[in-house]
């Protein structure tokens, strides 16, 4: 019967396992991928957008990351979407009046570079 240890040399094995060069290689590989594919959706669907696709890189994970921190920080919408909103507005003079922002369809930009399905976020309760 095997034997199968929880670590080796002090460290876990899944983390030994997910810092093998070959397993990092592969990493590496499948989020450039990834990026490639997001990016070339998300210029499909870009006007004036500030939104940008990026690859962060964690001790042992790379993540791919749908940003607006330059526009409207507006990714989570830009992803999956938004349900119309009424805002008060103010204009130059400091009269407020009601502005509605309408629905957008999500371009689930990730999830389809990912191969993942396309699923809503569920309403968030704004208090």
């Amino acid at each position: 019967m095997a034997t199968v240890y929880k670590s080796v040399g002090g460290r876990k094995l899944t983390k030994l396992l997910a810092l093998n060069d070959r397993v990092q290689a592969e990493l590496a590989a499948r989020t450039f991928e990834i990026a490639v594919r997001a990016e070339e959706i998300l210029k499909q669907h870009r006007a004036e957008g500030h939104a940008e696709i990026l690859v962060e890189e964690g001790k042992t994970d790379k993540y791919v990351v749908l940003s607006d921190d330059r526009g409207q920080k507006a990714a989570m919408s830009i992803e999956y979407g938004r349900q119309s909103t009424v805002v008060v507005r103010e204009d130059k003079h400091g009269n407020k009046f009601l502005s509605v922002v309408p629905e957008m369809d999500g371009l689930y930009v990730l999830a389809t570079a990912s191969n993942l399905p396309k699923k809503r976020k569920g309403k968030v309760k704004l208090d």
